[in-house]
């Protein structure tokens, strides 16, 4: 099976007005239509945004989910277990699996909270830190071009089209939770 990233050539659309149709569908407008290429924009950015790290997980044999985990923790020092597994909103077997590996293989530590021991906190280590700086350094990179390239005060456009993109139910909750992270300076994110 060919994999897409090996295609030596795009796969040619066909013209919009000549493309078959399910009778039953009605066709497509051209605000439907730039809506559509919209969503493949944002799959290919996606793609793209998220390749430099995967090739960097893919040399200790990590994935998508410890990158996530890692720069989540690396953000917000302290970060509850359950406070992740909101973020995530992934099933606590599949945290525990990625966790475990994390903190068996000196990225994470996880603590007992002061309060309520059975709380655990997590908090990423020095080698951690430096594996967290490196994967978002080249995204940080791509998403400074992308806005240089981009229009005047593009990142304000950019920053309420995405804060729309997240539903009406989390969107308080990814405004806190980017409200209260570390800022991201000179290669680590550090308390400032």
């Amino acid at each position: 099976m060919t994999d897409i990233n090996d295609s030596p050539r795009l796969v040619e659309r066909p013209n919009r007005d000549q493309a078959p149709r399910d009778k039953g569908q009605p066709r497509a407008g051209a605000a439907d239509s730039a809506s559509i290429e919209l969503a493949e924009l944002l799959f290919f950015a996606y793609r793209d945004f998220i390749s430099d790290p995967d090739t960097e997980l893919a040399q200790i044999g990590y994935g998508r989910a410890h990158h996530r985990v890692l720069h989540f923790v690396s953000r917000h020092p302290g970060l509850r277990v359950a406070d992740l597994l909101d973020i995530l909103k992934i099933t606590k077997q599949s945290l525990g699996r990625v966790l475990k590996q994390l903190i068996d293989e000196g990225y994470v530590e996880q603590k007992a909270g002061q309060a309520d021991k059975r709380e655990r906190l997590l908090f990423v280590t020095a080698r951690g830190q430096a594996l967290a700086g490196r994967l978002i350094a080249p995204q940080l990179a791509r998403i400074a071009q992308a806005l240089t390239d981009g229009q005047e005060n593009g990142d304000d456009s950019v920053r309420r089209f995405l804060n729309q993109m997240i539903s009406d139910e989390e969107r308080g909750k990814v405004a806190t939770l980017l409200g209260a992270g570390q800022p991201y300076q000179n290669g680590a994110m550090e308390k400032v």
